[in-house]
């Protein structure tokens, strides 16, 4: 976290260059995959579009295992976009880093604790508005903050940010950990030579793959706990 970064001002705000170049490339990464596997869809599906299909049907069932009806309907556009974003962006920095100057202008966005939390205000903001429009200011305050005991108040009104915080940090210090131990293991492989090259080899595969499979977990976690949120809003407690 103490990398160097670059940085530019707007209206007051501060920017990093690097979450904005990383969430970019992501974002057009995600954008080609689909695009490239939508091409030429057939009756009958086959490669490309069996992966694509098999991924619209995965996160589907994660809507549908938390919102009931036909409301599930319409949110899966935004459950598949969001899962294949978040692991695209979890697996950048395992595949490539790109470096300007001593600063890292491409690489995981979900890295960056700024870039995760905001992902988790994104989603949480959407379960509220969510909330609201389908109950009515009154009906939503009193749903989520005074069930099933007013006293409880303060208590649900912690838990709203306990959310925020847990949902945005899980994905930010998984992906974090995994990088900066992948970095240990690089520089390490250059420290003596042969003797620790070869090793060091075997040991940043076998981390390239546990990462991935901890990357594709978070994606799955962080898609799954937006749905649940939201069904929270949308269906209080009584």
């Amino acid at each position: 976290m103490n990398d160097p970064i670059s940085t530019f001002k707007l209206f007051g705000l501060t920017f990093n260059i690097g979450n904005m170049v990383a969430v970019t490339v992501a974002a057009v990464f995600t954008f080609l995959l689909v695009f490239i596997c939508s091409r030429r869809l057939q009756l009958v599906p086959s490669g490309k579009q069996n992966f694509l299909e098999a991924i619209v049907d995965f996160t589907n069932g994660i809507v549908k295992g938390s919102i009931s009806g036909s409301e599930a309907n319409a949110f899966g556009l935004y459950a598949f976009v969001l899962f294949l974003f978040i692991f695209i962006s979890n697996q950048m920095g395992l595949l490539f880093q790109v470096d300007y100057s001593g600063v890292t202008y491409v690489k995981s966005p979900t890295a960056d604790p700024i870039v995760a939390l905001t992902l988790a205000a994104i989603s949480l903001s959407l379960a509220h508005f969510l909330g609201v429009s389908k109950l009515g200011f009154k009906g939503y305050f009193v749903g989520s903050y005074f069930k099933p005991f007013k006293l409880l108040f303060p208590l649900n009104v912690f838990e709203e940010l306990a959310n925020f915080l847990t949902l945005g940090l899980r994905l930010y210090g998984n992906i974090f950990a995994g990088e900066l131990l992948l970095g240990m293991v690089t520089k390490l492989a250059f420290s003596m030579g042969a003797v620790s090259l070869i090793p060091s080899v075997f040991v940043a595969m076998i981390w390239d793959a546990f990462s991935i499979f901890i990357g594709s977990v978070q994606a799955f976690v962080f898609v799954t706990l937006t749905f649940v949120y939201i069904s929270q809003k949308l269906e209080p407690e009584e």
